[in-house]
């Protein structure tokens, strides 16, 4: 009967603990502006299309059909790599809303807002905490290729 109590046990605190852990994935659903689209790029460095990807620095932005208005990937260290969607995450994409890059910002093109933020980051470049971060993907080296997933 011992036996059969610590299984009950066991198994009800392993339930409690999954339902208690959040995923990374709960900041998506949060963001009413824009959908989680399935993205899976494989990136060749060997390639001269990616070459600014093999330095620190470089990033290499690619058009829809990857992501909602296209994604943006960053080279931060030739170890990690940044990724992230370059519709603007705090309105609805429309003919305005793909970002443009320059340096480590992008930047909104629509004359309504002056919607600006880091690519390294994510972030917003204001301070206002209600503004949704850049949607981030995946990315991970491996020898000369990038895979970006979500």
């Amino acid at each position: 009967m011992r036996l059969r109590t610590n299984k009950i046990l066991a198994t009800l605190f392993a339930l409690a603990f999954l339902f208690a852990c959040k995923s990374d994935d709960d900041t998506l659903d949060q963001n009413p502006f824009l959908i989680n689209p399935l993205v899976n790029i494989s990136l060749n460095l060997n390639l001269p299309e990616y070459n600014a990807l093999n330095f620190p620095g470089g990033s290499v932005t690619l058009a829809p059909p990857q992501g909602i208005k296209g994604v943006v990937i960053y080279n931060i260290n030739n170890t990690e790599y940044s990724a992230f969607e370059l519709s603007d995450p705090n309105h609805t994409p429309n003919s305005c809303s793909r970002m443009e890059i320059e340096g480590v910002f992008a930047t909104c093109t629509c004359t309504t807002d002056n919607n600006e933020y880091n690519i390294i980051t994510g972030q917003h470049t204001s301070p206002d905490e209600t503004l949704y971060p850049m949607l981030r993907y995946n990315a991970v080296r491996n020898g000369n290729t990038i895979q970006v997933s979500n």
